[in-house]
């Protein structure tokens, strides 16, 4: 019997080693990916320590030896796009990844804007419950097939995560666009048509959720008002896990789970559109959402674009000029702008009053994409946003506004005499709709209600009613010149 236990023993220990020798790979990196060209693309996954892994690709071979935790890295040089092609991994076994393009990458993230789908697959049926402008249509026309989609799956986790399950890379069709995210799928169309080269999208996002989850605990404890959650974090990380409701609300829990796992997988940049659920603070996002920024850039080591959506407009029409928290976010999405390699597409005419969700996903992909080719690509000429405010003068009782983005020309939108969206005040801070005309490329306001103007807003609600842009079609970029404390002051 006690040789019977020693040789099932062995053999088991035998079994441990062949599991161990067996060399795997994270899910993003598998059949059909996009690697992102131009640049030193880092390849990694897991075999037996100590032991030497080699990868074949386009040609040239690589050698890697995993560490005493069984991961190992090696590094593709630059290429240029192109494909498709085969990569094989040995080690004691061999993996074939095929049907590999290189092209652009770009991490798309955020909560349910950025996640809802081109069209809902849980339906009841096709056309019940369509998530975007003409969804039967686009996805039937949806033959892209050098556009590629990793979804990262949900997770979360109170330390930064080496691998998340993911899904596996889809090629866009009409049978499988339905599932890609709806902006990062018209935002990579535009693209591919304008550069024609492959398109890869990695999708990781979570609806609901505030931009703290998405931060490192490590660039969190920089900021005062998640001290104490960070703490508490890091005490939980010691301590065996316990399932928690609502966990992806909670600081750091989604960076960890959702964005650290891809890392250093090669990007050309990173898409945005989050700001909803941290509308009630939004003072603190003014610090919060470059914080974010910075930590991104520095995990993965370089100064990645990062391009983000303003919120859109949402909720009722007010018939006077009020206070603002969606106003005051977005004045925090702008104010991030200030950090280097950043764009920001202005949606506050796009939006649904009545839905939080809006259909028109087709305008903020473009209007990403726009962002892009100025900022990620280069393209000095192209017109990328609206008219930005620049200075105010006073003269009297009028005020000249003068402004910056106005490509050719500014334009009143809808009915051309009426220009809306701008209030005054003065000293008593009491705001007052003004009468706004258009004076070349300058805007002049008045109001018998302000002999002694000293502010001007402009667009500053949940969903204004405003009507500047420029002559290439993109509204102008919602603004204040004071800077009288908001009503979401103070709040944590």
């Amino acid at each position: 019997m006690r040789n019977k236990v020693l040789a099932l023993s062995f053999l088991m220990l035998q079994g441990g080693f062949a599991a161990q020798a067996t060399v795997r790979l994270p899910a993003l990196v598998g059949n059909h990916m996009v690697l992102q060209r131009d640049t030193k693309v880092p390849i990694w996954g897991w075999a037996t320590p100590g032991e030497k892994v080699t990868l074949t690709f386009r040609g040239k071979t690589y050698a890697a030896t995993p560490t005493a935790t069984g991961k190992w890295q090696t590094t593709l040089p630059a290429m240029p796009a192109g494909g498709p092609y085969t990569m094989t991994i040995k080690e004691q076994n061999t993996l074939t990844i095929q049907d590999i393009l290189v092209g652009d990458v770009w991490l798309a993230s955020g909560q349910s804007n950025m996640e809802l789908p081109l069209r809902d697959p849980n339906a009841p049926s096709p056309t019940s419950y369509p998530l975007v402008l003409n969804a039967e249509q686009e996805v039937a026309a949806a033959n892209f097939p050098r556009i590629r989609q990793f979804t990262v799956k949900k997770a979360t986790a109170p330390q930064p995560q080496t691998e998340n399950e993911g899904h596996t890379w889809k090629v866009c069709g009409p049978g499988t666009a339905g599932q890609f995210s709806a902006v990062a799928y018209f935002f990579a169309r535009d693209l591919y048509q304008r550069y024609n080269v492959p398109i890869g999208i990695i999708s990781s996002p979570w609806g609901g959720t505030p931009a703290e989850a998405w931060v490192s605990g490590a660039a969190l404890k920089a900021l005062p008002d998640f001290k104490a959650p960070v703490a508490e974090l890091e005490q939980q990380a010691t301590t065996p896990p316990v399932p928690e409701n609502n966990a992806q609300n909670k600081p750091a829990m989604l960076y960890n789970g959702m964005i650290a796992p891809l890392i250093p997988y090669a990007l050309k940049g990173i898409i945005w559109y989050q700001g909803e659920s941290n509308a009630n603070r939004a003072e603190q996002y003014r610090t919060l959402f470059p914080a974010l920024i910075k930590d991104w850039r520095s995990r993965w080591g370089y100064e990645i674009p990062f391009l983000f959506v303003q919120l859109a407009n949402f909720t009722d029409l007010l018939p006077e000029p009020a206070e603002s928290d969606w106003a005051e976010l977005r004045e925090a999405q702008t104010q991030a702008l200030t950090l280097p390699a950043t764009g920001m597409a202005v949606a506050i005419d796009i939006g649904d009053g009545k839905d939080i969700h809006p259909a028109n996903k087709q305008d903020v992909g473009h209007r990403l994409a726009l962002v892009a080719r100025k900022v990620a690509y280069g393209d000095k000429a192209v017109v990328a946003s609206g008219p930005t405010f620049q200075s105010m003068r006073v003269t009297g009782n009028t005020v000249q506004l003068r402004f910056t983005g106005v490509g050719s020309g500014l334009l009143v939108k809808g009915n051309k005499e009426v220009l809306k969206g701008f209030a005054m005040a003065g000293p008593d801070k009491k705001f007052h709709w003004a009468t706004a005309t258009v004076q070349g490329q300058n805007v002049v306001l008045s109001s018998r209600a302000v002999p002694v103007p000293v502010a001007v807003r402009y667009a500053w609600a949940n969903n204004p009613e405003a009507n500047l842009y420029n002559r290439e079609g993109l509204p102008a970029t919602p603004f204040r010149t004071d800077e009288w404390e908001g009503i979401t002051h103070g709040k944590k």
